[in-house]
């Protein structure tokens, strides 16, 4: 379970920080990335076991980072989890256009990122 890589795309710095710290106490390996526009370039360089993804950023949305990483062969197979406090049920058709294999609705609980987690790994 524990030691997986993940990279964790979102502009919120707080957010970032707290499921950095969720990820490392429970054995994870986070790999954290504010920019959405270097996020593809670094999901191909470190070639994750996972992919935490914010839906809503200002320079590119979550929905347009899944459709690109799924585009390159290298990262194609990367389960990608979003996160959205925005997530509506209509949105469901387009996750699954773009390649995200779960959504976390905000707030969630720590251990539900985990679980999440375990539970993509484990579909591969």
């Amino acid at each position: 379970m524990n030691n997986r890589k993940v990279v964790i795309i979102n502009d919120d710095k707080q957010s970032l920080g707290d499921l950095e710290e969720i990820l490392t106490a429970t054995g994870h390996d986070p790999v954290v990335v504010n920019d959405a526009l270097l996020a593809v370039d670094i999901v191909v360089q470190k070639k994750p076991d996972v992919i935490l993804l914010e839906l809503r950023m200002p320079r590119k949305s979550g929905f347009e980072l899944a459709d690109e990483i799924n585009r390159v062969f290298e990262t194609q197979r990367i389960p990608i989890i979003a996160m959205s406090s925005f997530f509506k049920e209509e949105f469901r058709f387009l996750l699954n256009l773009c390649g995200i294999n779960r959504c976390l609705k905000k707030p969630f609980h720590p251990l539900d990122v985990i679980w999440a987690i375990e539970d993509v790994i484990g579909e591969k």
